[in-house]
């Protein structure tokens, strides 16, 4: 078991010395902002919070020598950068196009990547279905591995080669990447049911990234399948099913032996002894996720006895309080475990291997006061290391770590015009509901004393987690307006065990709402909030809490911002065009949400349109026109509603946009619109 969190690593760095890093490249990578910060100058504007990063997800190739990294070009679209480390003045653009910026790359090997591509200019309505690329690291090579839905990329001028169109349909996306010697990945073929829009099936397949032939490696595995877990030379060995709402794990012992099943559970809510097939170690091994048995029902990392048919009895990392989400860290060459991402209340690392350990703790040591995730080349013993460092008042930056020199160079930085010394605290808290039971808040401060003006800020799911301790730019953002950011992971939130999670069963608008308002009152009790200045927001289900909590707490929250909000339960259930499955609404929601027919009475209470007419503050209100998640008519109905009753209703409509909004232009409209109404509804009474 970790012996404490990154976070608090991170804090008991701080007080040894920072070290000064060399720079390079500036003109293409930039700075970190510079100068002095006076508490008179005007906050950030609102783009830098929520531009897209100056840099993404640098990635060492197998050998260590190259570092691919994504940057943005002249046009302002991202691009993909080839740096030589040995000689870090010289890069090779290997990819770039005029009308799609570059994402998620991996190496092949060191000589060829994949990668993916997306519109950062465009509404959720205009992005397509990512595709799959692949080029050589020199830029030669290029290929279409998978469609992108439209047309594809017009602008290959850079290119030494055109793409060649052998091409599988955009219902493919990468497995993994292989590293076996050849150009080989796996990717993974989506069958749907268009009519009531079910993934049918799945279905992996051998990718040669140099030809384009593939073929397919799902012979003779059972109805059903939803889920792969591929070895190290590209052979299916895991697979979960899901069927009439049962989810089964299957097994195959060597490559082309029959298929076995290892256990069943229910889909969605599992059951007592359930596990997830999570990873393949490098010898073959199967790690799950368990329930580790505690008094808050968290789940471990487990290896899998296959002899005995479960998981076995101690975990491989276990963190007190937190369900394990992680991945492996595997010295490909050697086939070994060097150790285990996780993360706690922040992201961190386990390493099991002794060197490795050794190394990051002396850097921890040197780059003090931040996170710092260290990347090694597949053999684990190469000279290069990437470290990415952040925390809660720095957005990631990169620096690579020469080890035979004992030097430090940043390469780069996600938001190089944030200046970090104007960034909020943020701390994470467990507190305690009305009816005792524990969840926890992250609590964003802004600089100054307070008590501050406050927004409760829902977040949405309500099936996931929420946060950590990281630099985010929601409650970043309002902590540089002034505003308390306080998040609850109430009830039903899920990365903290199954106590929490199971508690918000059948919850919604109910104790779930209970917590959100008990994190407020918390805070204002602490004397962290004015308790006449609250403001609650949210989206998704956040939306919902939102609205909800105006309703049935109008002496707590001054006024409210909800987008893409669920503004009646049996909406969900209704409406046809919404992309929810039908597995969901079948197994999922009557479980988890409530039973349209026998708890019809608990769902029309908790219905912020049938009690419309009881809310009374300002609103904020905004969707997009093309949300298939929560359909605009949740919005237009509501609207309606309110608006008979509330003149205090703002509204806002964004046609081209889906759950969200994307398009940078929005993105800016919508915080700027949402700094204007707080500025005017929580000024001091």
């Amino acid at each position: 078991m970790p012996g404490s969190s990154g976070r608090d690593r991170a804090i008991r760095a701080a007080g040894s010395a920072a070290l000064a890093v060399a720079t390079w490249a500036a003109a293409l990578l930039g700075t970190l902002g510079g100068g002095h910060a006076l508490a008179a100058d005007p906050p950030p504007p609102v783009a830098d919070f929520f531009a897209a990063p100056s840099m993404s997800r640098p990635v060492l190739s197998p050998s260590g020598k190259h570092l691919a990294v994504q940057v943005p070009g002249p046009d302002g679209r991202r691009r993909l950068v080839v740096l030589t480390l040995d000689a870090l003045s010289e890069s090779r653009l290997a990819a770039g196009f005029g009308d799609v910026d570059v994402d998620n790359v991996q190496w092949v090997n060191d000589d060829r990547l994949v990668f993916t591509v997306t519109d950062l200019n465009a509404s959720w309505f205009n992005r397509s279905a990512p595709g799959l690329f692949a080029v050589d690291r020199s830029g030669e090579g290029l290929r279409t591995l998978v469609r992108r839905v439209g047309r594809p990329s017009s602008d290959t001028s850079w290119a030494t080669e055109g793409i060649v169109s052998h091409q599988l349909g955009p219902n493919h996306r990468l497995l993994r990447v292989l590293r076996d010697g050849t150009a080989d990945v796996m990717v993974l073929r989506y069958s749907y049911d268009n009519r009531n829009r079910e993934l049918v099936n799945t279905s992996p397949l051998r990718l040669d990234t140099q030809t384009g032939r593939s073929r397919t490696l799902a012979e003779g595995s059972p109805e059903g399948a939803q889920a792969w877990l591929v070895d190290e030379r590209g052979e299916p060995r895991a697979l979960t099913t899901s069927l009439n709402g049962q989810d089964t794990v299957h097994w195959r012992d060597k490559p082309g032996s029959a298929w076995r099943a290892l256990a069943s559970f229910p889909t969605f809510v599992g059951s007592k002894g359930a596990f997830s097939p999570w990873q393949l170690g490098p010898e073959g091994d199967l790690y799950v996720l368990a329930n580790r048995g505690d008094a808050d029902g968290t789940s471990g990392l487990f290896r899998f006895d296959l002899a005995e048919g479960r998981p076995q009895t101690e975990p491989v990392v276990a963190i007190k309080g937190f369900d394990f989400a992680g991945a492996l860290v595997v010295d490909r060459k050697a086939g070994r475990l060097l150790g285990v991402r996780y993360t706690a209340d922040a992201a961190d690392t386990a390493w099991f291997d002794p060197a490795m350990k050794a190394l990051q703790a002396r850097i921890d040591q040197r780059l003090a006061g931040t996170i710092n995730r260290l990347d090694v080349p597949e053999c684990g013993c190469s000279r290069w290391v990437l470290i990415t460092s952040s925390a809660d008042r720095q957005p990631p930056v990169y620096t690579l770590y020469d080890r035979e020199a004992d030097s430090y160079q940043r390469i780069g930085a996600a938001h190089p015009r944030l200046d970090t010394r104007r960034m909020a605290l943020r701390d994470f808290e467990r507190i305690p509901a009305r009816d005792g039971l524990i969840f926890p808040v992250h609590v964003t401060r802004p600089v100054g004393k307070g008590p501050w003006p406050m927004v409760v800020l829902v977040h949405g799911g309500p099936y996931v987690r929420g946060g950590r301790w990281e630099w985010d730019a929601d409650s970043q953002f309002l902590a540089s307006r002034g505003y308390l950011v306080v998040e609850p992971e109430y009830r039903g939130s899920t990365g903290y065990g199954q106590k929490l999670f199971r508690a918000g069963w059948k919850q919604w608008g109910l104790k779930m709402q209970d917590d959100i308002a008990d994190a407020a009152r918390w805070a204002i009790a602490k004397g962290l909030a004015d308790p006449k200045r609250v403001c609650i927001a949210g989206g998704s289900y956040g939306g919902y809490a939102t609205l909800m909590g105006l309703i049935r707490d109008p002496d707590l929250y001054r006024c409210g911002v909800a987008w893409a909000a669920v503004t009646d339960i049996g909406l969900m259930y209704e409406l046809t065009w919404s992309d929810l499955p039908e597995v969901w609404q079948q197994y999922g929601m009557p479980v988890l949400i409530g039973d349209r027919t026998k708890d019809a009475e608990q769902l029309a209470a908790t219905s912020p349109l049938k009690q419309a007419a009881q809310l009374k503050q300002p609103l904020l209100l905004a969707h997009g026109g093309v949300d298939r998640r929560v359909p605009i008519e949740h919005f237009t109905r509501f609207r309606d509603a309110v608006k008979q009753t509330n003149p205090e209703v703002e509204t806002l409509v964004y046609g081209e946009e889906g759950h969200g909004f994307f398009k940078p232009a929005n993105r800016f409209e919508f915080w700027t619109r949402v700094e204007r109404f707080l500025d005017k509804n929580l000024a001091p009474p």
